[in-house]
């Protein structure tokens, strides 16, 4: 049963708390002004404050059918969507500081990081709860600190470090700080206090366990090594320490179907660490009709059907002859028999998305269940595969089991004895195949400043690489535009390079 239940709602000052989401089990209630302040109920309201923004990452924005999950997708050349969504700016990559998406990202990661802060300036001193309920409340709420400052260096570099509670309008106009001092002094230092907690490995209810701590951290050290920090060997080797101790020591396990991964029965579970929980009741997920193809009246249920983010069929057609991720109802779709009488099986003429298909919900109820997964095994396994790779100078055996591993569950025969180049554009290859339509792929891309074409299939420089739809990366494609909205309100913010 999920877990997620809404809200407990906090009146009390303005700059408090707003709305938040508990994950109790039995009605929670509500606070009230008049509530007692030192109960664990309100340090938990705290702790509950910082996942609020968390489904910001696949949220409803921009125009009709838009998503921000789709807005990354559309960056990589590897998807598109109905005129309304704007995808042609970003395909085409002639978007500006204006544009959609962009600055949803930017106030809701900062109002999670408000969120955070306020919780750990509360908790921190909070009495009347254990010193073990204070370190692992710390602990979620360090962590998703992280995780939005994470998502904030990466997607537009130097930010305005914010780590206190704003109480006042002079402490808005804050200028930004350089990608390496926020990694250093925030997102880093956050993870490590967190890391030291004794949070379970596994959350059956959709909250931060020590799997999304160890997972979150090797992304991080996987980024620090990379571009644009360049940590170097040293972050490679730390990476692989994370993602090494959660596959060996996690309990997590690769589900043997890839139907699994969109199963409402198996939330939370198996190979997924860390999702955006949705349920039919309270929030259903909007990207089940988002990922529907447009005009094709297929469904019975949702009114609309949006087309919002459709694959390239070059990508999918880069899959190789057998990978089970490409054949029908696994990764993709293209024939579908709708839920009506005497209805006959529709020819799409082109694949779509399915992972985030949910039969009852486009069939009868519009209600779709499927959580927006951010992290799961696969994508740790292929974490520790790239980062062992380059720490020790080639792939050691636990790394080409982690890469065989999941090509036996594509089907695919085992890969031998490759180079160090060779295994790393191997992993990078399955990463792509593997976590494709997931929010991954720009972030893998913008890090190792590779693309893959695929229609040659060779893995080209990000600078330079023309994608299918004819845009061609610049160097300030590799950052994100301050968007205008953020720029008009703080004048100490400066511009990225190649934007106004």
């Amino acid at each position: 049963m999920k877990k997620y239940i809404y809200c407990i709602a906090l009146a009390w000052t303005a700059m408090l708390l707003g709305s938040c989401e508990s994950f109790l089990e039995e009605n929670p209630g509500s606070l009230t002004t008049d509530a007692n302040l030192t109960s664990n109920e309100v340090a938990q309201a705290f702790a509950n404050s910082a996942y609020t923004e968390v489904d910001v990452l696949a949220q409803g924005a921009g125009g009709w059918g838009g998503n921000t999950l789709s807005f990354l997708e559309f960056m990589t050349g590897k998807a598109t969507g109905v005129p309304q969504t704007e995808a042609f700016k970003f395909n085409e990559l002639t978007y500006d500081a204006s544009a959609f998406y962009i600055g949803d990202y930017w106030r809701r990661f900062y109002r999670g990081i408000q969120n955070c802060n306020i919780a750990i300036e509360q908790l921190s001193e909070f009495p009347g709860i254990t010193d073990t309920q204070r370190e692992n409340w710390l602990a979620e709420v360090r962590t998703l600190r992280a995780f939005y400052y994470f998502y904030l260096v990466r997607m537009f570099g130097d930010v305005p470090k914010v780590t206190e509670n704003i109480s006042d309008l002079g402490q808005i106009e804050t200028p930004r700080s350089p990608v390496k001092e926020i990694y250093d002094e925030v997102i880093i230092p956050d993870l490590l206090a967190a890391e030291n907690s004794s949070l379970p490995w596994k959350e059956s209810t959709g909250r931060v366990s020590m799997g999304f701590i160890k997972a979150l951290l090797a992304d991080v050290y996987l980024t620090y090594a990379g571009y644009p920090v360049q940590g170097g060997q040293q972050f490679y080797a730390e990476s692989a320490s994370r993602s090494k101790e959660l596959i060996e020591e996690g309990g997590y396990s690769l589900f043997p179907e890839y139907a699994d991964l969109r199963d409402p029965a198996k939330e939370n579970s198996g190979e997924l660490i860390f999702q955006v929980q949705y349920d039919e009741e309270n929030r259903s997920s909007g990207l089940t009709p988002v990922c529907l193809p447009l005009g094709f009246d297929i469904s019975a249920a949702y009114a609309d059907e949006y087309g919002g983010m459709v694959p390239t069929e070059q990508f999918v057609d880069s899959y190789a002859p057998g990978d089970k991720r490409a054949e029908e109802k696994q990764f993709f779709f293209t024939f579908y028999t709708p839920n009506r009488s005497n209805a006959s099986q529709v020819n799409l003429g082109a694949p779509y998305i399915y992972k985030y298909f949910h039969k009852q919900a486009v069939d009868n109820d519009a209600k779709s269940p499927v959580n927006f997964t951010v992290y799961r095994l696969a994508d740790v396994m292929l974490m520790y595969a790239e980062a062992s790779n380059r720490a020790e100078g080639g792939p050691n055996a636990l790394a080409r089991q982690c890469v065989n591993d999941i090509r036996d569950r594509a089907n695919l025969s085992a890969i031998g004895a490759l180079s160090m180049d060779a295994f790393e554009k191997e992993v990078w290859s399955q990463r792509n195949f593997e976590l494709c339509y997931e929010g991954k792929m720009w972030f893998d891309m913008i890090r190792t400043r590779m693309v893959k074409n695929d229609v040659s299939g060779n893995w080209e420089n990000f600078v330079g690489h023309t994608n299918v739809f004819g845009g061609t990366y610049q160097e300030k494609h590799l950052l994100f535009p301050v968007p205008k909205r953020e720029r008009d309100n703080n004048a100490a913010l400066t511009q990225n390079p190649g934007f106004n």
